[in-house]
Parts: C-alpha cells; sequence; structure tokens
C-alpha cells in the first residue's frame, strides 16, 4: 500500500482552496486547509504532510514565503510548490532559496502542480526562448512588484515608482505586453 500522500494548501482565497483541496482528493491525496501562516503553523504540530502548495500573497501582508520557510523548518523533506499571480524573479529566486521545489505562476492546474512536485532537479534540455525580454515587459514587471510591496495601494506605488498617480493608473488599464 503506498504511503499516504498529505497535501497542505495554504490560500486564503477560499472557493480557490476548496477547489483545488477537491481535485487532488480526487487523485487520492489527504487534504488540509489554511488560509494564513498562522492557520498552517497550527496544524504542523499535530501533521506531518509531505506536500504543500502555498500562495505568495496571503492576506493581511502576510507573505506566503514565511510559510515556505516556517514549513521547511518543520520538515525538510516537504515538497512545497509555491503559487503567484504575482510572479518575479526576486520572489521565485526567494521562495527555492527557502526551501519551495517549484514556483509556478496563476493559472496553474492541478496537473501543473503534481507535475511540479515530481520535478525536483533542473533540467538542460529546457528550451531557450529566441526572444529577448523587452523594456515594456521589465516595466511592467517592476510596476507590479511595487503595487505588491505597497498591498496595491495605487497612490504609495506611484510615489515609489517615481510617477504621478494618474500615469500609473493609465498604465496599469493597458494590456500586458506578450
Amino acid at each position: 500500500m503506498p504511503p499516504e500522500r498529505l497535501l497542505l494548501i495554504v490560500e486564503d482565497d477560499a472557493a480557490f482552496a476548496r477547489t483545488l483541496g477537491r481535485s487532488f482528493e480526487r487523485r487520492g491525496y489527504r487534504v488540509l486547509l489554511a488560509a494564513s501562516h498562522d492557520e498552517a503553523s497550527a496544524l504542523l504540530p499535530s501533521h506531518l504532510p509531505g506536500y504543500a502548495v502555498v500562495d505568495l500573497k496571503l492576506k493581511g501582508n502576510q507573505s506566503g514565503l514565511a510559510c515556505v520557510q516556517t514549513l521547511h523548518a518543520h520538515n525538510p523533506d516537504m515538497l512545497i510548490v509555491v503559487l503567484t499571480g504575482f510572479a518575479s524573479i526576486g520572489t521565485a529566486v526567494e521562495a527555492i532559496k527557502l526551501g519551495a521545489c517549484q514556483y509556478l505562476a496563476k493559472p496553474s492546474t492541478t496537473d501543473d502542480i503534481e507535475a511540479a512536485f515530481g520535478h525536483l532537479g533542473g533540467s538542460t534540455e529546457l528550451a531557450l526562448t529566441e526572444r529577448t525580454t523587452s523594456i515594456k515587459t521589465l516595466e511592467w514587471e517592476r510596476i507590479h512588484a511595487v503595487l505588491a510591496e505597497t498591498d496595491f495601494n495605487i497612490s504609495e506605488a506611484a510615489r515609489r515608482l517615481g510617477m504621478h498617480r494618474r500615469t500609473l493608473a493609465r498604465k496599469l488599464e493597458k494590456q500586458r505586453v506578450k
């Protein structure tokens, strides 16, 4: 009989967490749900999950990175996947340094997450893109990083970026450059 697959989902969007949890239960996982770092920490003394899915930005300005650090300290063998709608190179590097095995941008499917649990090592077979990163893409990523830092306060983000609030609002109305 295979060992029990216990998965901890740390996600503050209750509907998404339930949907993701049901999907993993259909795949044979036993699922624990936590909406915050504190709730996840409270589950650890009585449970030993082997897998975790952690949202990078939790309610109340809580960082999923702190949760990754706590989970990894509790069980260094735990396979942790960080999910985020605010992907950046900086947070990806930090997540991996703190113990995550993978970092995925939302939207990600259950298949993507389960594949990430199994993809532990690096690969030299990864196809390199022919396209260089444009200035517009770099600007977009910087704007969203600052927005996340300021808890999506447009006025404060504009101040930190050195631009007028209306200019920032216009940039945010435009579609992301691909």
